[in-house]
């Protein structure tokens, strides 16, 4: 028993050694290896928008279709306390998003940064920034993937699919346009009862919904919203002439500044002709001071969807919080990530996105790179409101 004994130690110990020396040499030949550098996106992972827009299958555009969407988008007749329209959040000057941190939805008055809650007040602010409706057509769009507008990535959270799904959310929601007095589950119902009791509407309804029966109804509601939605369109920005051949559509400064856009991995999620990837990422990105419980975001892990960088220059506040008034503010943002800092302190470190990592920010190159994402600005779309609405109520909301 002893002589097995020393055997056994002694073998335990030439196996110990033996392991030891082979994990060194694994060590040896793993550190001899090169480092695979992230990699590095190009001018192909861009795009320039699409001149036309795609309709879905079940929703095929009309003139009759985009005029009565167009009205019901500026008519407060579609909230609760009739006060609230669409256009109060996402308005024309401001490239159909608003210059407010978080919007004040029903239960306020006035308009852009003069909105203010009327007193008393128990309704909280809306719970994240608006974003901006142009060119919500083409959401969800990727390079070299087929594009289902139906299917399409909607909200902060992406918890809707499709414009026609989307338009009426914000009317069954409480701080943007249900406000008191109206069940959740019942008030697009009431909405449309009230919108049958207007002869104008009606025949509007009759005229794009043509050989229906009873053509006011929500699904119709929601299509004739969806369509005019998808007229508000800016595609011929100077970068989406650049990209379509037009070589001299960008100066000589916002061609360096895009090679940084790209070397900096900006576009890592910010892809594809809508600079988005569609995506849920976790940024540590601070919470609205509007509010008092912190936002987890779409996944409860403070993920939020990656927003388009169109248009930029009109947009601002930015982000899902509203946390900066400026593009360089939101560079400077991006550098902290670079460094590990992270903004939110509800948020640790393990929850945030892989890809941060691989974002390179560099202060020296925030000036270039904002002077690139300025040639995605395009003013040419539809800034025009309507005089008046078959309500009667003031265009736009109060």
């Amino acid at each position: 028993m002893v002589g097995l004994f020393k055997f056994s130690k002694f073998s335990l110990l030439l196996f110990i050694a033996l392991a030891l020396l082979g994990w060194a040499c694994g060590s040896n030949q793993e550190s001899s290896k090169p480092k695979r550098k992230p990699k590095i996106e190009s001018l192909a992972d861009l795009g320039a928008l699409p001149k036309y827009v795609t309709d879905p299958p079940g929703n095929p555009t009309s003139p009759e279709k985009v005029k009565l969407g167009r009205l019901l988008f500026f008519d407060p007749i579609l909230s609760g306390s009739k006060d609230v329209a669409c256009a109060t959040c996402h308005q024309p000057e401001f490239s159909y998003a608003e210059f407010l941190e978080t919007s004040i939805g029903v239960g306020g008055m006035g308009r852009g940064s003069k909105r203010f809650f009327l007193d008393p007040n128990d309704i909280p602010f809306v719970k994240r920034n608006s974003q901006s409706i142009l060119n919500v057509a083409f959401n969800g769009i990727r390079n070299g993937e087929p594009y289902h507008p139906d299917s399409a990535a909607m909200f902060w959270d992406l918890r809707t699919r499709g414009l026609e799904e989307q338009a009426l959310f914000p009317i069954r929601t409480f701080e943007e346009m249900r406000g008191h007095g109206y069940e959740e589950d019942k008030v697009v119902d009431d909405i449309v009862k009230r919108i049958k009791a207007i002869p104008e509407y009606r025949n509007l309804f009759a005229a794009a919904f043509g050989g229906q029966s009873d053509p006011v109804n929500a699904g119709n509601l929601a299509k004739a919203i969806a369509s005019y939605e998808r007229t508000l369109i800016a595609n011929n920005s100077r970068f989406d002439q650049y990209m379509r051949g037009d070589s001299s559509a960008l100066t000589t400064g916002e061609k360096e500044g895009l090679n940084l856009f790209l070397k900096a991995g900006c576009a890592k999620c910010h892809s594809g002709p809508m600079f988005s990837d569609f995506k849920l990422h976790t940024l540590g990105v601070p919470d609205t001071p509007n509010r008092p419980e912190t936002d987890a975001g779409g996944d409860n892990n403070y993920g939020f969807r990656t927003p388009t960088l169109r248009n930029l220059r009109y947009t601002s506040p930015y982000m899902h919080s509203g946390a900066f008034k400026t593009l360089d503010q939101v560079m400077l943002f991006y550098e902290d990530l670079t460094g590990g800092k992270i903004e939110n302190p509800k948020v640790e470190m393990y929850q945030m996105d892989s890809l941060v990592s691989q974002i390179n920010v560099k202060f020296k190159d925030i000036d270039r790179i904002v002077e690139f994402l300025n040639s995605l600005n395009d003013e040419s779309f539809d800034k025009s409101i309507p005089e008046k609405v078959p309500s009667g109520l003031p265009v736009s909301g109060m």
